[in-house]
């Protein structure tokens, strides 16, 4: 069940940075149009999803609050504070997202609200996973640090990173979604959003491996870990392909993979740590017994329906917005 459980929320934690980072990263290439009708299709191609997108991170916090309540409250007691912070610019947006519709003078207000709480909601994140993988100060199983442990250069700079990907993801959903100068503009922002990928996931690996002797001795010992490694290399190669082609549906298809060959390699690397290097998956999971209870309620009903709702509402949505906004 242990195992069951730390699957189901990888899953979760996954599709929420590949969803709701699209349509974060459209928030942050938001700063960088000021053509209305460019902002209007970017705005439709995320209209039907964005807020579903969020929803996977409600469910991981609420599986991580059931079957790992000692890793939520080590994690919860690190990062009130950018937690705080990152709700609240989410709210910020999903109320911009609403309102920019029907202003007219105050819309510039609400264009920024909505770039900026993009913006904020996502350096928070960056800045929280950075400050996870440097380690969390744990003494007798109780969080150790102060208000401000988790704010660090490198936590900072893996915050950074997290902007320029999403705002890559961002740009491979315009081109998917869109036609005509904003699919352009997606198509040139790619190459330069890509390079910016590679460098912060070279730095935040070879930093992890410095700062971790425990990741480094993992690495040498298990060199078959390479392969996750090597799957994001070809998703490269993918997003310059596709790119090259011009073939609007490979620059998101392969930048999701490249996310996600990160993500195992980050797992790949901690594992069976859930608060690095502190306390196990075993540790911190529940009873056997709250285990399986949970699976009949969130693991056979929520997540089911949630994975089928996620699936038709794109699959109702599918298809380029129009310059009206509008879907073919």
């Amino acid at each position: 069940m242990v195992l069951f459980w730390v699957s189901v929320i990888a899953l979760t934690a996954l599709l929420y940075v590949l969803l709701d980072g699209f349509d974060l990263g459209v928030g942050i290439l938001f700063l960088f149009s000021r053509n209305e009708s460019n902002r209007r299709r970017m705005l439709a191609a995320i209209s039907p999803v964005w807020d579903g997108n969020e929803t996977w991170m409600v469910l991981t916090g609420t599986i991580l609050f059931g079957a790992f309540p000692k890793a939520f409250g080590l994690i919860l007691s690190a990062f009130y504070l950018p937690v705080i912070i990152g709700v609240c610019a989410l709210i910020l947006r999903g109320v911009a997202f609403e309102f920019r519709h029907n202003a007219k003078a105050s819309r510039p207000f609400w264009d920024a609200a909505f770039a900026g709480g993009s913006l904020v909601a996502t350096l928070v994140q960056g800045i929280a996973i950075g400050a996870l993988v440097q380690g969390v100060p744990v003494r007798a199983d109780e969080y150790a640090g102060g208000l401000f442990s988790w704010l660090t250069p490198l936590s900072f700079l893996c915050g950074l990173g997290l902007c320029v990907g999403y705002a890559l993801l961002g740009a491979g959903w315009i081109v998917l979604k869109s036609e005509g100068a904003l699919r352009d503009a997606g198509y040139k922002l790619i190459p330069w959003l890509m390079a910016g990928v590679l460098i912060f996931l070279a730095i935040a690996f070879a930093s992890a491996l410095a700062l971790h002797a425990v990741i480094l001795q993992r690495w040498i010992h298990r060199p078959y870990l390479a392969i996750f490694p090597a799957i994001g290399v070809l998703a490269v190669m993918g997003v310059v392909h596709g790119v090259w082609r011009r073939r609007d549906h490979q620059p998101y298809l392969m930048a999701t993979v490249i996310f996600a060959a990160a993500f195992v390699t980050l797992a790949a690397s901690l594992w069976p740590y859930i608060i690095p290097f502190s306390l196990t998956v075993t540790q911190a999971a529940s009873p056997l017994s709250s285990l399986t209870f949970m699976a009949w309620g969130a693991g056979f009903i929520a997540l089911p329906l949630l994975l089928s709702y996620t699936g038709g509402a794109y699959r109702v949505f599918r298809g380029k917005v129009l310059e009206g906004g509008s879907y073919e």
